[in-house]
């Protein structure tokens, strides 16, 4: 059963009865929310089922914008003059149930003329309203779903909900967020200790540097840093900076000399 029934005129204002019965219907779900372009299923009977919602809704949101009491009919009358027009007969319906009726006055609609009303529909100048402009649009939404939810028991119900279920998810997001950022301080520190204790990597593709005079290997590409290195085709040499006297430099040293002497 539909609680909320978006009651508009074609000719009118049927952007802004879409947008709010859009928004409704995403704040409190679909089924809950009727607007006849969307809540009618293809084939059903259009009079049988404005006739059936409008009759089981709690509250009717009359959208009433600058020409809703101007727009003609086929007989070029106001079409507010026919009594089987649709728009009058489903806000009539709604009030001599005694049902909620909220005219919802859209952009320079400042009020609703009395004059222009016919007598069964004069008590719609009593209902209290609320007001939409498109320049405000969420904010306007937001305070309408709010009189609703706090109107209607199962609405206020399914916005406590919705809301419980959307700061769970903000509170796990912040959860995340924060282990995240805890983990990425670990790996920080941990390449920090590493460089300091003499390791480290440039880039992934220079290879790895030795940071102390003690650190005996180039393990990757390119050259060796913090220390003498070889420009050139080094390959297969392996290089020691530091205090290595006796080690693989002067070895190096002697084989050069030996190949000159050959020479």
């Amino acid at each position: 059963m539909p609680e909320v029934f978006v009651n508009y005129r074609t000719g009118d204002e049927e952007s802004a009865a879409t947008m709010i019965a859009r928004e409704l219907a995403r704040r409190f779900g679909d089924q809950r929310i009727f607007f006849a372009s969307n809540s009618i299923e293809p084939g059903q009977r259009f009079p049988v089922e404005l006739i059936r919602a409008v009759e089981e809704c709690e509250v009717l949101l009359a959208v009433i914008g600058p020409r809703w009491a101007e727009v003609r009919g086929a007989d070029g009358r106001p079409a507010l003059e026919a009594e089987q027009d649709w728009t009058r007969r489903e806000i009539r319906t709604v009030l001599d149930r005694g049902d909620l009726v909220m005219p919802v006055l859209v952009g320079k609609a400042t009020r609703i003329d009395r004059a222009a009303l016919p007598e069964d529909l004069q008590e719609l100048v009593d209902c209290q309203y609320r007001r939409f402009d498109h320049r405000n649009a969420e904010s306007d939404l937001t305070t309408l779903g709010d009189a609703l939810a706090r109107l209607l028991p199962d609405l206020g119900a399914v916005d406590r909900e919705a809301r419980t279920v959307r700061e769970r998810a903000e509170t796990k997001a912040r959860e995340r967020r924060t282990r995240d950022a805890g983990h990425t301080r670990m790996r920080t520190r941990d390449v920090e200790q590493r460089v300091r204790g003499g390791i480290g990597n440039l880039n992934g593709d220079l290879g790895t540097f030795v940071n102390e005079p003690q650190g005996p290997v180039n393990t990757g590409r390119g050259h060796q840093y913090n220390a003498p290195h070889f420009e050139g085709d080094n390959t297969g040499v392996q290089f020691t900076a530091g205090d290595n006297s006796g080690t693989v430099h002067q070895r190096f040293e002697r084989e050069r000399r030996r190949s000159d002497d050959r020479r």
